[in-house]
């Protein structure tokens, strides 16, 4: 669900990002029915989120969140952390939002037959709408959340989640900066 924090942290590399967005739709064992760097990036997808699990930066964000918001508020952190690569985007890389955007969205479009099904059907959708330059906007964070709130088994309030960026929206920003100095040093590659 924190598609762009994934993509970003795959670095330049197009399989690797292939791998990393692909990674919430790819359970189970890796096998060979992938190239060697989309499985790379499939298992960096489940580095980032192993990581994200244990980091300090990320329970201090989902145990700022409203407790009636439950198992949900790792989803929460996931999609508040996307906006906040989003909106402060320059800090992070030289390539403009936009411009990133449209490489990954032609790397789906030329990657079509390996696609996971579920993912297949959603690509041509997330470069319609342009759902990774839309995080920057928080009428999108909302759009986002009651999205993905119709597609869980049980009702849950995560669609009214939104609030919570005005309600405690300024530590969650010091926790994702947190997170993300500690993802670039645990999982991006050191340079040469």
């Amino acid at each position: 669900m924190n598609y762009l924090m994934h993509l970003y942290l795959a670095g330049p590399d197009p399989e690797l990002q292939l791998g990393g967005l692909m990674g919430d739709f790819v359970k189970g064992p890796l096998d060979e029915r992938y190239p060697p760097g989309i499985v790379a990036g499939l298992r960096l997808h489940r580095r980032i989120d192993s990581l994200a699990a244990v980091s300090p930066h990320c329970r201090a964000s989902r145990q700022r969140l409203a407790p009636r918001f439950g198992h949900t508020r790792a989803v929460l952190v996931d999609i508040f952390y996307d906006h906040f690569l989003a909106v402060h985007w320059d800090a992070f890389h030289p390539l403009p939002l936009a411009d990133f955007a449209a490489g990954v969205y032609r790397l789906l479009d030329r990657n079509r037959a390996l696609l996971p099904d579920s993912l297949a059907r959603i690509a041509p959708r997330m470069a319609a709408d342009d759902w990774l330059t839309s995080y920057r906007d928080r009428a999108a964070v909302h759009t986002a959340l009651q999205r993905i709130a119709t597609r869980l088994s049980r009702v849950t309030a995560l669609g009214e989640g939104a609030a919570e960026l005005d309600r405690c929206g300024a530590e969650l920003l010091t926790d994702f900066r947190g997170f993300m100095a500690e993802a670039r040093q645990t999982v991006l590659p050191a340079p040469d």
